[in-house]
């Protein structure tokens, strides 16, 4: 298989990418990024590209599974408008080429909570992105869902504090539907799940995730 991976640079797509590489069902791998990563692999191919003009080099969007792990904080975006484009339109203009294509697979890294319906901005937004990349009928599309993620070497004090606090309380047996997984795990079922998921829609929530 040949896949495509967008959110290469990032806590999750990193290790989607290292593992890969490392895996022989996969034997070619494209990545999708705005600055060059200087990563070298026989089986890695980087696309330097700008993602505002998704149309430009829609002619390279080619292969069998596309990974979408991009996603970013509204702290770091700087604006809801700016994180709408960076999680919602960059994803579905890429996936929308990538159904032209002939991709059969999308395997989407979404969050706890998305709905369309949502009262909740964040939760709102990943939930309509989930809604649009349903309307383009992949033969396979596969949704993750999962909650809190540990980010090694993360920076972030609200990440951090937060880790903390839901394992506190699932020490305790509360908010289990929450518990923390690293990007690491969540890259690991990533990999595994295109081969072993049926087609059609699945949607895998935090339970589903560690029994993958």
């Amino acid at each position: 298989m040949k896949a495509l991976v967008i959110g290469a640079t990032g806590a999750t797509g990193k290790e989607l990418v290292n593992l890969l590489l490392e895996n022989n069902d996969y034997k070619a791998v494209s990545i999708f990024v705005r600055r060059a990563t200087g990563k070298t692999h026989p089986k890695l191919k980087e696309h330097v590209v700008d993602f505002s003009n998704i149309n430009s080099f829609q002619e390279i969007i080619t292969g069998d599974v596309l990974f979408s792990c991009l996603g970013t904080t509204l702290k770091d975006a700087g604006s809801k408008e700016k994180q709408w484009k960076i999680d919602y339109d960059i994803p579905a203009d890429f996936a929308a080429v990538a159904k032209q294509n002939n991709v059969k697979t999308v395997v989407l890294v979404s969050s706890y909570g998305a709905s369309s319906k949502s009262n909740v901005y964040y939760s709102m937004m990943k939930g309509k992105l989930e809604d649009y990349l349903q309307e383009l009928h992949f033969l396979q599309y596969i949704i993750f869902r999962p909650g809190l993620l540990i980010r090694e070497n993360t920076d972030r004090l609200g990440e951090k504090i937060s880790v903390k606090v839901i394992k506190f309380f699932n020490a305790i047996g509360l908010f289990k539907n929450l518990k923390p997984i690293t990007t690491a795990f969540l890259a690991e079922k990533l990999v595994k799940a295109p081969k072993t998921l049926p087609e059609g829609t699945t949607i895998l929530e935090l339970n589903s995730i560690l029994k993958l």
